[in-house]
């Protein structure tokens, strides 16, 4: 497929994006742009959140993972499904009875205003990180397949990925995303089924032969039970998945602010349950495509994409669909798929930046509707400026594999957001309100030293997803120092 094919597509897709915001943002108010008029159909919404939780990361990384891992992330995905009807039955109901814009005003209500803006910023941290990771990796494998070619540099690509995002979600917001994000993720679900069966077309074999292969056998050990030591033991993953949901999801405003455009609670909770199934069995046919294609590769050769003189998995996908001529139609599926799984992600992730950043650090609300108008446009712009920057200096800092990197950072920067909301649910005590900060930043330290441990310091054992939800443990058990006498009534 060639770079000049490949901008026509990208062109007709954003084409058909914007149009679809022209019909959902003709309001243009911050009522339809923060809460889409509590208007938004739950399985609408449940459809289009699969894409906007597996995005980019999911449809490239995961893939590229299996030749290390196997399917040992789908320990983690068993774990996601438990924290999803955490998240359904536990924090959405609060959300809901408070009637919130922004999650983390209930931390102004619970405790006061520091540990609102406390939960806030390591939100804002979170998302900008975690958007940054997703469209990073898609804006390198633009770059290697269709802008090298042209003579443009990356910076150029990032810019305008970020410009054809801020155009189409600048009037709508989340109410143009709730229908954005249900095109997108039908996108990447045809890809992932229509790579798989182009691929083993391409192999002579049936998706049954494929199953029962012995070439399969090399990459699908799923249960890693062996040895509790190990990062990516079962028991470890699953707690780690668990607390990935609950804080990636049910702490997150990005995901949380499509679940509140919903009419109802009991609507958002449909919506959650449905979901999370939906995207344990997408998410499994994302780890069958990742075998499949470094089965591929072994048999015809082709080797592991070079980026910067490394080796880079997350390139193989690309490779095989665009470069090893198994024909037009899986390099469009490809291309749709990517683009599909890139912006579903990032576009909801620019709304709730700044929505966060509007409510949480701006008090938009307190001000008039003109000047709420105004100061959203502008929020929305620099929020835009600054995932540029941080996904530019991704390219010159960022080695690992982004999957893992992504649930890495998630470890830091969630736990504080963990431990604020556990002790808000759980106890009744009110807390001294003026150290949370201080908390929040020695549990970050404090697990950023953990982490670092040397194995061989600790017996052989090796850090992983554990690192989240004690994290959140630190945090809360600060907060249990600083808790006053009295508690609520």
């Amino acid at each position: 497929m060639s770079s000049t094919q490949i901008l026509l597509l990208i062109g007709a897709y954003f084409l058909v994006l914007m149009i679809i915001s022209y019909f959902t943002g003709k309001n243009d108010s911050n009522t339809d742009f923060f809460k889409a008029g509590k208007q938004s159909p739950w399985y609408l919404v449940a459809f289009g959140m699969v894409g906007a939780s597996l995005s980019g990361v999911t449809f490239i990384s995961v893939p590229g993972w299996i030749e290390g891992s196997q399917f040992s992330y789908m320990q983690v995905v068993l774990g996601y499904l438990f924290g999803y009807f955490v998240v359904a039955y536990v924090l959405l109901p609060l959300y809901y009875k408070y009637n919130l814009t922004s999650i983390y005003e209930y931390l102004l209500d619970r405790f006061g205003t520091v540990s609102h803006k406390t939960g806030a910023f390591f939100f804002f941290i979170s998302r900008v990180l975690g958007a940054a990771f997703r469209l990073y990796l898609v804006a390198i494998v633009l770059q290697q397949f269709v802008f090298d070619d042209l003579g443009i540099r990356f910076e150029f690509t990032v810019v305008i990925s970020i410009l054809l995002i801020w155009i189409y979600t600048n009037r709508g917001g989340i109410k143009t995303i709730v229908w954005t994000d249900t095109l997108q993720t039908l996108f990447m679900i045809l890809a992932v089924v229509l790579s798989i069966v182009l691929i083993n077309r391409e192999l002579n074999w049936s998706f049954g032969e494929f199953l029962a292969s012995e070439d399969l056998k090399a990459y699908n050990k799923f249960l890693f039970t062996e040895s509790f030591l190990d990062r990516n033991h079962f028991i470890k993953s699953f707690v780690g998945g668990m607390f990935v949901t609950i804080c990636m999801t049910g702490l997150d405003q990005d995901m949380m602010q499509k679940n509140l455009t919903c009419k109802s609670l009991k609507d958002a909770q449909k919506n959650m349950v449905s979901f999370s199934f939906v995207l344990v069995g997408v998410t499994f046919l994302f780890m069958l495509l990742g075998a499949l294609l470094f089965i591929f590769a072994n048999k015809n050769g082709i080797s592991i994409p070079l980026m910067d003189g490394e080796p880079k998995t997350d390139l193989l996908f690309p490779e095989i669909a665009l470069n090893s001529g198994l024909g037009l139609t899986l390099a469009i599926t490809f291309m749709l798929g990517l683009i599909a799984a890139a912006y579903s992600s990032a576009d909801s992730a620019l709304t709730s930046l700044t929505t966060s950043f509007c409510v949480d650090f701006l008090n938009i609300e307190k001000k008039s509707e003109g000047e709420q108008k105004r100061v959203r446009k502008k929020t929305h712009i620099a929020m835009s400026v600054m995932l540029v920057l941080v996904i530019i200096a991704f390219k010159y800092i960022l080695s690992s594999n982004v999957i893992d990197s992504l649930l890495t950072v998630a470890g830091y920067t969630y736990g504080p957001l963990l431990g604020l909301f556990a002790f808000g649910i759980f106890t009744d005590y009110k807390i001294k309100d003026q150290y949370v900060w201080i908390i929040a930043l020695i549990s970050v330290v404090t697990i950023a030293f953990v982490a670092n441990i040397p194995s061989s310091y600790l017996g052989g054992y090796v850090m992983g997803y554990e690192l989240l939800p004690l994290n959140g443990l630190l945090t809360f058990f600060g907060l249990w120092l600083v808790r006053k006498n009295g508690k609520t009534t």
